[in-house]
């Protein structure tokens, strides 16, 4: 694949050094898990949510059980991971609440996701409801790598809202509204704390737009992985979510 802008590659926690992925590389790499190699997109999905949800109770410390968390959720892939991520949070005893960007237009994937969250304690609230939502974490799952211009609708209106709140923010994926392959922002974005990327970070991710970013994995396997990156190496030992940090001396982007 043609190489695009290139924002430096990351080092993980382990030491391991990790390429970044445009956001076109990504989409390829996730055509060929779903149509050749698997895992399937709601297997991945599943993945993606379970370490988002692990991740969420440890950052919010010793008593995570006691926290309340409120995911914000898009109509796409990002919007299921965090649907998810809810529901495992919920099915760890934490008090969880959804709110869906546009729940008319949602994706199989996410209607499946959803269908599987109604069976939990967690509960879906309208936008129009968070005025009575007081959370000590948000998640971000509104829009990720697939952002082509600037949110617009719910999604702007709910950005606009989490960033008022000044409540700590976890996004997946890509903060949502952030250009996942150049880092820009063509109108509102989230400021998060914290970024949770998926299987490969994304060359858009900065320190300025990302907060601390972790990198997890959803299951791809290395034969995938390798027909984009050949020289690919697992960063995560026996461990399926790590930090990462932003290298600033470039290498050629895969």
């Amino acid at each position: 694949m043609n190489s695009e802008p290139y924002a430096g590659s990351f080092i993980a926690e382990t030491g391991v050094e990790v390429p970044s992925v445009s956001a076109e590389q990504m989409r390829e790499l996730d055509r060929i898990a779903i149509e050749e190699t698997g895992p399937s997109l709601l297997q991945m999905m599943e993945n993606a949510g379970r370490n988002l949800a692990l991740l969420a109770m440890e950052l919010m410390g010793p008593h995570w059980q006691s926290a309340k968390v409120l995911t914000l959720a898009g109509s796409g892939g990002n919007g299921g991971g965090g649907v998810c991520a809810a529901r495992h949070l919920s099915n760890h005893g934490v008090a969880v609440d959804l709110c869906l960007a546009a729940p008319e237009s949602l994706s199989d994937a996410v209607l499946e996701q959803r269908k599987i969250f109604g069976f939990s304690k967690g509960k879906e609230v309208t936008p129009g409801e968070l005025s009575s939502v007081k959370p000590d974490l948000i998640i971000d799952a509104l829009i990720g790598y697939g952002l082509e211009a600037s949110p617009r609708d719910a999604a702007e209106e709910l950005i606009q809202w989490a960033n008022r709140t000044q409540i700590p923010v976890l996004s997946l994926d890509v903060p949502s509204g952030i250009n996942a392959t150049s880092g820009n922002a063509p109108g509102e974005f989230i400021r998060p704390r914290w970024t949770m990327t998926l299987a490969l970070p994304k060359s858009g991710l900065r320190a300025q737009n990302t907060g601390q970013v972790f990198l997890a994995d959803i299951g791809i396997p290395l034969a995938a992985i390798h027909r984009l990156a050949p020289n690919y190496i697992s960063p995560f030992g026996k461990r399926s979510w790590i930090g990462l940090k932003i290298m600033h001396s470039a290498k050629p982007a895969i």
